[in-house]
């Protein structure tokens, strides 16, 4: 009886294979875009788990920050409490209670892929719920409670200026530059 199972089990994917011969095959998904579309349909998910189910032409950023704060239950960044000893601790030395949230930077991140997935799938950039001011200004909450509660403040990077060096094989030098025989004057 297994021998049939695996053999019913083989056939089928042969035939599965057969049929995806005819069509034309896409080039796999970045990671980018996998994780866009599984962010994607999770908040699918999320709605239309919700009691009563909202419709995504429904959803508004109150949604979006629900989500938000359904997610932590799922986080692994600890974020330690105002009471707790290790408040503002960059590496506390022992265990304690606070709680695991999500990190700051994977809800940025998440917000910045199912923005891009919601003008992909129709909607407008004015009705654009992840693009909301109250998103943004939730997002830079967490930001600077879980950088206090770490005892490391967040500093935004700069972008680095790039400097023009001057190329070595360029036969007429820019202007400002003096020819190398004027130099040994």
């Amino acid at each position: 009886m297994s021998g049939d199972i695996a053999r019913d089990s083989a056939e089928g994917s042969s035939r599965s294979s057969v049929s995806h011969r005819n069509q034309p095959q896409s080039p796999p998904l970045s990671r980018y875009e996998s994780q866009k579309r599984r962010d994607w349909n999770t908040f699918g998910q999320y709605l239309k788990n919700q009691r009563p189910p909202v419709a995504l032409s429904q959803c508004n950023c109150n949604h979006v920050l629900e989500f938000l704060r359904y997610l932590d239950q799922f986080g692994k960044t600890k974020v330690h409490l105002h009471g707790c000893v290790f408040f503002g601790q960059p590496d506390p030395p022992a265990p304690c209670t606070c709680p695991l949230r999500q990190a700051w930077g994977s809800l940025d991140a998440l917000i910045g892929r199912l923005r891009a997935a919601y003008d992909e799938h129709g909607g407008s950039p004015e009705t654009n719920p992840f693009g909301n001011g109250a998103i943004r200004v939730y997002l830079r909450e967490v930001r600077d409670c879980q950088a206090k509660a770490r005892g490391i403040p967040y500093r935004k990077k700069k972008k680095k200026k790039t400097q023009i060096k001057p190329n070595v094989d360029d036969p007429m030098p820019s202007s400002n530059q003096q020819p190398s025989s004027q130099l040994a004057t």
